[in-house]
């Protein structure tokens, strides 16, 4: 009797394992989707203008994929990638714009965010016209046989004239920018907004968007507004002022920052160095970002 217990179970187990089989998910493709894109002038041109931003430059949609398994069509959430290329590129260009969408299957891009794709991301000239490709590819994620679900949808062609983006924080209203901080940092100024200038802590003006000052400064452990600093654009007033986001208790080699508490709310002091040394601090307006360098 135990013996043929034995049996039975055995074939229990196989005919288990059979039926395991027979529902294995086998990819089977799909279909590449068809992307259909419309211009804000209605023709393969599209219309860039600062002063139009937020309008739609570029509406895009695309069929479903329609990704088939042994078992019918997936319910598998579908990444999409938007792909904009120079034509002759062939979507081969590392600094081609690629914007993620996740299982819809439209977007549209308006004229400040297209322009941001063209120029900060591609770094397009925009003294002259481009001719531009876009595509749509089409993913799953699914471990089927090791089988690839890319699909690319067929190719649209258009002609965009990129303008220089407007910098990212407000420029000073007078062209001029002062350094002053604790008296950790600033050798004893305490916080001294009187006069900068004659302290020696003026930037030069480089150009209209970037400006420079070399400047020796005491190290701090940024416990305290004592070891951290900030940019004013007027000598003696407090109301409009340069600031980072959040005060970092390490030494920071530079960052992001913004105006009067814009850009996302920056209005804590710039962490100043944790070892005394002459320091160079650069600050480009038209990407937002400041570095602090120790010669």
């Amino acid at each position: 009797m135990n013996k043929l217990f034995y049996l039975i179970l055995c074939a229990v187990i196989v005919f288990a394992s059979c039926k395991k089989q027979e529902t294995t998910a086998y990819f089977q493709g799909g279909t590449e989707p068809v992307l259909t894109a419309a211009t804000n002038s209605g023709s393969d041109v599209i219309n860039l203008n600062a002063a139009d931003s937020t309008s739609t430059a570029l509406k895009l949609s695309w069929t479903n994929p329609n990704y088939m398994f042994n078992y019918g069509v997936s319910s598998l959430s579908v990444n999409y990638l938007v792909e904009i290329d120079t034509t002759g590129s062939n979507f081969t260009n590392p600094k081609r714009a690629q914007i993620s969408i996740s299982q819809l299957t439209d977007t549209s891009l308006s004229e400040g965010l297209l322009n941001s794709y063209l120029t900060n991301g591609m770094g397009l000239d925009t003294s002259f016209t481009h001719d531009l490709e876009i595509r749509v590819t089409a993913s799953i994620n699914t471990s089927g046989n090791g089988v690839g679900t890319v699909l690319y949808s067929n190719v649209e062609s258009f002609k965009a004239k990129p303008y220089f983006p407007p910098p990212a924080v407000a420029l000073p209203i007078d062209g001029t920018l002062y350094l002053v901080g604790g008296p950790n940092i600033m050798n004893g100024s305490n916080w001294d907004n009187s006069n900068p200038f004659k302290e020696g802590y003026a930037f030069t003006k480089v150009t209209d968007k970037v400006y420079t000052i070399t400047v020796t400064l005491s190290g701090g452990d940024n416990t305290s507004a004592d070891d951290q600093f900030l940019f004013v654009p007027k000598a003696g007033d407090w109301s409009n002022k340069y600031a980072v986001h959040e005060t970092s208790s390490d030494a920071v080699a530079g960052g992001t920052f913004g105006y009067n508490g814009g850009n996302s709310y920056y209005n804590a002091n710039f962490p100043g160095p944790t070892s005394a040394g002459t320091y160079k601090i650069t600050v480009d307006f038209q990407t937002g970002v400041y570095t602090l360098v120790k010669q």
